[in-house]
Formats: structure tokens, sequence, C-alpha cells
């Protein structure tokens, strides 16, 4: 019997090894599946966020962003994000300048700034110093 409920938990793990990736040893249909899925899944949406953005930025307003994306990546994504969105909701009424992106640049770099300012303290308890602490040092001298 313990033979056969540790073939049972060999069983489960080699199961959710293949479901996490892993693909284990033994020939599983389902790892390759998922990952090439996802990848065509990944490879649609970047061709679909490509597309909006030709249709919405001007030939000098996409090549700057193509810099930019060579420079901060990060960056560039967070401004495509953002033009995407302004047209999926409709608030772009012609095609995006360079002026216009070099504006929307600084926005999101200042609202990075901000972001970056914030300032966290973290408080100890117990065995720091208080007045107490002080007063007695001094008395001490």
């Amino acid at each position: 019997m313990a033979d056969a409920d540790l073939e049972e938990i060999r069983r489960a793990r080699l199961q959710q090894l293949r479901q996490q990736g892993g693909g284990g040893g033994g020939g599983g249909t389902g790892a390759g599946g998922e990952g090439s899925e996802q990848e065509g899944q990944r490879q649609r949406e970047a061709e679909q966020r490509s597309s909006i953005l030709a249709q919405i930025l001007t030939p000098d307003a996409a090549d700057r962003l193509g810099r930019i994306r060579l420079v901060k990546e990060s960056r560039a994504t967070d401004v495509e994000n953002r033009l995407i969105m302004l047209a999926r909701t409709g608030q772009l009424r012609a095609k995006v300048t360079e002026e216009q992106l070099k504006e929307l640049l600084g926005a999101v770099a200042e609202q990075q700034e901000k972001e970056q300012e914030k300032i966290v303290v973290n408080r100890r308890k117990g065995g720091g110093w208080d007045d107490d602490d002080l007063d007695d040092l001094l008395a001490e001298v």
C-alpha cells in the first residue's frame, strides 16, 4: 500500500511540474501546447499594439518613440499604453505629432518622479531611544 501511495504522489508531482512548464521526462503533450499558445497570444497582442500605434502616430512621432524605446523601454511602454488608452476611449481626434508626444513624455516622466519621491519611514518598536534614555545618559555625566 505504501508503494501505491508513493506512486500517486509521484504522478501528482509530475502533473504539477508539467502544468508549471517544467515538462518532466515523459513526453508531456500539454506543456508544449500551452507554451506555444501563450507565445502566439503575446505575438497577437504585440501586433495589435503596433497596428494601433501606426494608426495614431505620425512618422516622426513613431520614430521618436522608437528611439526612446532604445534608451528606456519602460518609459516607451508607459507612453504607448497611455496613447492606446486615449485612442480606445476616443480622446484622440488626429494623429499624434512629435510635439504632442514630447508633451506626453514630459507628463509620464513627471508622474514617475512623483512616484519615486515617496518617502517611507519605518519606525522600530522597542529597543530604540526615547527622551528618558537621553535624560539618563546626561544624568550620568
